[in-house]
């Protein structure tokens, strides 16, 4: 028996205040859960309504019928138009029919004789022509037609080599006949109508009617007065929107602040605390610059600075061939030092104008001794930034051996005493050059702390560094000659495999496509006897030992061991030519 509900709890009061109701609702038992979610079935729609609210409100799937015909009997669904068939043959007969016996095989066989396409083609069999030929005549050897000989290919058709005159002059051969056959006139051309000789063809009548070729005319009559007036007349906008654009539409070139005019500052105005700004920048930052050595705020003084440099350096080259010699020309007193007065001198005779401020800025940067002189070395070095002079081998025996070489001074040369800079305070011109020049002038920018290094400066940057060839690089060359080219590329394939021009060429044409002669051409390679021959017919005649001579040096440098089976490219004998100036 299952378990009753307990009862509900009757009202109590308490004891101390029975005139105070008790707190709370008290319902009377019997609604349950299972009560409160039992669904409550719809009333049923009456039939008289029901026809109505098919056609306006049609239940999801159910077919729209119009009440006017609901209660008509359904004889369109069981209705079928046209006659029934029933197929005489099945599928299985046509997939698999029944074999025909012997006997129908040949009653069939004689009923399709009859048909000359039965004699001539049978089924199963090729066409036999033969029947229509003449007796005696060879199938297989007998050809017909006239043997064609090959001309022209098809590219010398379509674009010969010839020049537009040629093509045009062969055009044009011919032109009359054609004018009377097919009346084949070209553009602009009049018609011969065979007047007497007395009578111009280029005769007109009439009088010559004013017009404008530039299509003015034309143009009025496309434009209508009114429009025309239109577009005179202002172009009326309402304030309102015009002030809305303003306000909330975003202009090139200004800042977008809808609230601009609600904030009552001025346009300038920079919210938040003013920052000093600081004595360096990211520039100083980077190269970890010592504090004294700071460039901001000096970018002016740099600018004029490298432009006094670059006219001294030109001045130098033009008026001296050896900048010591010219150096050691204005030093009347021989102590190796050239004062301000004197630099003034210098500059006035290379026509180099300077202002006294100029002039004050330009001796502190050379005098990096902050003694108030500048020695030989320094201002040398200072004129020579940019290209790189080299010291002839009479000055390194000067600086190197720091004494005097009375027998080897020319007779017009002054021997007073010069202070000489010692044999550290010179550097090779280039990597792989003996020749020797006077160390550069060092820069601020190269003045850091002795506990920083650049990773540019441990493998001397880029150019002048180590080749790429000593580290692996990483990525696909844009040239691509670590693959062979392929010999017929296809359509899609855009990859430069070394053997394509490149834009410079196509702006700058050479001598060689210019005759037709491209880059495939120049860095294929060809045998000894080969290149020879290609040198004879350009002209260039050389004799066996010379040419034997340039073969043997373009061979070594690719370190080719059989210099009789090595195989080299045009281009490469044509730079050996021309880097050893042998004249044919």
């Amino acid at each position: 028996m299952a378990e009753q509900p307990p009862p509900c709890p009757k009202e109590t009061l308490p004891e101390g205040t029975p005139e105070l109701p008790n707190a709370g609702k008290l319902s009377p038992a019997g609604n349950t859960v299972a009560s409160c979610l039992k669904e409550t079935p719809k009333p049923v729609t009456p039939t008289a309504v029901r026809k109505f609210r098919n056609t306006t409100d049609p239940a999801p799937g159910a077919k729209i019928i119009f009440y006017g015909s609901a209660d008509d009997p359904d004889v369109a669904t069981h209705l079928t138009h046209g006659i029934k068939s029933t197929s005489q043959c099945s599928v299985a007969s046509l997939v698999s029919p029944v074999p025909k016996s012997e006997f129908q095989e040949k009653i069939q066989d004689m009923k399709e004789a009859i048909y000359s396409s039965n004699r001539e083609a049978p089924l199963g069999k090729s066409h036999d022509q033969s029947l229509k030929l003449p007796e005696g005549l060879d199938i297989i050897k007998t050809t017909f037609g006239i043997k064609i000989f090959k001309d022209l290919t098809a590219g010398e058709l379509v674009n010969p080599p010839k020049t537009f005159e040629e093509v045009d002059k062969k055009a044009r051969e011919g032109h009359d006949l054609y004018v009377l056959s097919h009346e084949d006139y070209y553009v602009g051309e009049s018609v011969n109508r065979k007047y007497n000789s007395h009578f111009d063809k280029s005769f007109v009548y009439g009088m010559e009617t004013p017009h404008y070729e530039d299509g003015r005319n034309t143009a009025k009559t496309f434009n209508w007065v009114l429009d025309l007036d239109s577009k005179r007349g202002p172009h009326l906008v309402s304030k309102r929107s015009d002030d809305f654009k303003e306000k909330y539409q975003p202009l090139v070139g200004k800042v977008f602040d809808p609230i601009a005019d609600t904030m009552n500052v001025p346009p300038d105005h920079t919210f938040g605390l003013a920052i000093r700004p600081d004595e360096y920048d990211v520039h100083d930052l980077l190269h970890v610059r010592v504090p004294c050595e700071f460039l901001r705020g000096k970018d002016r003084e740099r600018v004029i600075l490298i432009a006094v440099r670059e006219s001294l350096k030109k001045a130098n080259y033009k008026n001296f061939d050896v900048l010591l010699e010219a150096l050691r020309h204005f030093d009347k007193n021989g102590d190796g030092m050239i004062h301000k007065d004197k630099l003034r001198q210098i500059f006035s005779q290379l026509n180099v104008n300077l202002d006294d401020e100029l002039l004050e800025s330009l001796f502190d940067c050379c005098d990096l001794d902050k003694d108030g002189l500048i020695n030989y070395r320094d201002f040398a070095n200072f004129l020579n930034w940019k290209d790189k002079m080299g010291v002839k081998e009479f000055e390194e025996k000067i600086i190197t051996k720091g004494k005097k070489l009375d027998a080897y001074l020319p007779k017009d040369t002054k021997k007073e005493d010069e202070p000489l800079p010692e044999k550290k305070d010179l550097e090779l011109k280039e990597p792989e050059s003996s020749e020797k020049m006077p160390k550069p002038l060092t820069r601020s920018t190269d003045h850091v702390y002795t506990n920083y290094q650049t990773s540019s400066s441990q493998y001397n940057a880029v150019v002048g560094g180590i080749p790429t060839s000593c580290y692996p690089l990483c990525g696909v060359p844009s040239i691509r000659t670590d693959i062979p080219a392929p010999q017929v590329c296809r359509l899609s394939d855009t990859t430069n495999y070394g053997d394509q021009g490149s834009s410079f060429s196509l702006l700058y044409p050479s001598v060689f496509s210019q005759k037709g002669v491209y880059e495939k051409h120049l860095l294929k390679k060809r045998p000894k006897a080969e290149i020879k021959q290609i040198l004879h017919n350009m002209g260039m005649n050389a004799s066996d030992g010379r040419f034997e001579e340039i073969w043997k040096q373009v061979c070594t440098k690719h370190e080719i061991k059989e210099l009789c089976d090595c195989e080299e490219s045009m281009w490469n004998i044509l730079n050996k030519i021309h880097e050893s100036g042998i004249e044919f």
